[in-house]
């Protein structure tokens, strides 16, 4: 089922390494010599192939792991093809912008997240939304078990490393929410060794992902505090394209949501083929690695959870929308004339659980 339906590789080095050596430095230049298939030269989306199917590709927001499962499901085990499309997945990593590739036509559609949805309206950008995968984002913060952290709460005056991206994105959230401060941010290099050897710090982290790797190296599992259960709203594992695909090629965008959502309900189901494919891309990735990832994606509701358990995975509304807008605006992160409307349409999704299923 994959002599047509390519995956392409954007290194070697996965989640799992990138954690653990964080100072290892990759350009772009070489991420593009790493590559396993020769990339498509014109925008897929105006391409066919000599078997008659749609060109399509597809770029995700990290190395290749179970929290991509779907997507590549749908490449094993010939969703795509049944729905007329050959999809190639490039994958994403620290020295890939996903926006760049999307909107110079190297990608057609890609992984994205609500927030940066809205921020690229707010930048003039001209992409668009089409279907919210997890319905509940994984991004979380970890702490030492038997230190007195059980809850949010006990995090005010702790220091707590993040991601400069977190910076715009949930930490004026816990800021407001809970009267953090400035003063204590660390840095988070996607390196778990200072949080592992430091019981006083707080890390953020993937909860699909970071955990496994505390675990690994430190060899115990982190309290684990999940803000999408804190009143967080953003949707994350979204599925991202340019609008002048949705407007001048609707058929295409359905065709591959629907597949899309198809192959997630199958991963779900027997992850094996996907997993494959996964192991492919990035040979380091473990089994271990990949079943934590599917039993934390399950135990969390990550995916069905909320509007998807009954309008069906990749589930989005306009009360969601607004919900994210306006908790992120009244924290500044957002202007309050900002058309957050553009940033998504409903056209593709909500079709009911039993229509991904037939």
């Amino acid at each position: 089922m994959t002599s047509r339906n390519s995956i392409i590789s954007s290194a070697s080095l996965t989640r799992r390494r990138f954690l653990r050596y964080s100072s290892l430095a990759v350009g772009t230049s070489v991420l593009a010599a790493c590559t396993n298939t020769t990339r498509t030269e014109t925008p897929a989306a105006q391409t066919g192939t000599s078997s008659g199917l749609d060109a399509v590709t597809f770029g995700t927001s990290w190395f290749a792991q179970a929290e991509h499962g779907g997507f590549y499901q749908a490449v094993a085990t010939g969703i795509y093809q049944a729905h007329g499309l050959d999809v190639t997945i490039r994958m994403g990593g620290p020295q890939v912008n996903g926006n760049q590739l999307l909107m110079a036509g190297t990608t057609d559609f890609k992984m994205g997240y609500a927030i940066d949805a809205i921020n690229a309206i707010q930048e003039g950008l001209p992409k668009v939304t089409v279907a919210a995968i997890f319905q509940k984002d994984p991004q979380g913060l970890m702490a030492h078990p038997g230190v007195g952290i059980d809850s949010f709460e006990d995090l005010k005056g702790k220091k707590i490393l993040l991601s400069t991206m977190a910076h715009t994105t949930f930490w004026p959230f816990l800021k407001a929410k809970y009267g953090f401060t400035d003063d204590q941010i660390g840095v988070y290099t996607f390196n778990v060794g200072p949080f592992v050897a430091d019981k006083t710090l707080v890390q953020q982290g993937y909860i699909t992902s970071e955990p496994h790797a505390i675990r690994t190296e430190g060899g115990f599992d982190p309290v684990i505090l999940l803000m999408a259960d804190h009143g967080y709203p953003n949707y994350s594992a979204t599925i991202e394209t340019r609008r002048e695909i949705v407007e001048t090629n609707p058929d295409l965008v359905q065709r591959f949501v629907d597949a899309s959502i198809k192959g997630w309900y199958s991963y779900l189901e027997n992850p094996a083929p996907g997993n494959e494919l996964i192991k492919r891309d990035n040979p380091e990735m473990t089994d271990e690695q990949l079943a934590f990832g599917v039993t934390k994606l399950k135990e969390y509701g990550i995916i069905t959870s909320g509007d998807a358990e009954t309008l069906g995975i990749g589930a989005m509304t306009d009360q969601r929308w607004q919900e994210i807008f306006t908790t992120l605006s009244k924290l500044g992160v957002f202007s309050d004339s900002v058309d957050y409307k553009q940033a998504y349409v409903l056209n593709f999704t909500n079709k009911g659980v039993q229509a991904y299923q037939s």
